[in-house]
């Protein structure tokens, strides 16, 4: 089994990083393979709008002067996604923000690439701002059919110059746990496949307000 890992933060080895790491750290103890992309440091444009990735049903997006059509390969051969981000404004960081709408934009008109691989966001951040960009983060995971593990609170790590992290034990230890859970919820995912019948996918209902 695979996790790719995404670093949103403009630091490659900042506290987003140390987080992502905390988490990958327990999934390697369990055999299973880690990948950490770091996004945050490039130049990544906003979708378009121009729904090219759901006419072609090539898994791409339009868009090819830039990584996010690699790292969509990765997130389809993967069995789990991390998504990690520092808190800008109370908000995910521009450059993972563009690379979140393609990226899941893709994978969602493309026949629900993502649907029931294991998904988990991370965040790093100062003081505060922390919970409401989890919650951005999660909106891609839920909204993709995903499958979330938990950990034993939110997953918001804090430090502000990098490897401050490490002086907050109690997130480390939220991270810990997340990254034991993961692997524990990917291996059922694994070893249910040969058991219990996967629920087929629907297309989805569209239902439009204004009439």
């Amino acid at each position: 089994m695979k996790v790719v890992a995404f670093n949103g933060s403009p630091k490659k080895e900042g506290n987003t990083y140390q987080a992502i790491k905390m988490v990958t750290d327990e999934l390697e103890k369990e055999g299973i393979e880690v990948e950490i992309v770091h996004v945050g440091n490039k130049t990544i444009r906003g979708c378009m709008a121009c729904n090219g990735c759901a006419r072609n049903q090539d898994k791409k997006c339009v868009m090819s002067n830039d990584d996010v059509n690699e790292w969509i390969a990765k997130m389809d051969e993967a069995d789990g996604i991390i998504l990690g981000s520092p808190v800008h404004f109370s908000a995910i960081g521009g450059t993972m923000k563009s690379f979140l709408d393609r990226a899941f934009y893709v994978g969602s008109s493309n026949g629900g690439m993502y649907r029931h691989k294991v998904g988990a966001a991370v965040v790093a951040v100062r003081r505060s701002g922390g919970v409401p960009t989890f919650e951005q983060l999660n909106n891609f995971i839920n909204y993709s059919e995903m499958l979330m593990p938990t950990s034993n609170y939110w997953n918001v790590i804090h430090g502000t110059v990098p490897g401050e992290v490490s002086q907050d034990g109690e997130g480390k230890q939220v991270m810990s746990v997340l990254g034991q859970n993961m692997a524990w919820l990917m291996k059922l995912v694994e070893n249910g496949k040969r058991t219990v019948k996967e629920p087929e996918a629907q297309n989805k209902v569209l239902t439009h307000f204004i009439r």
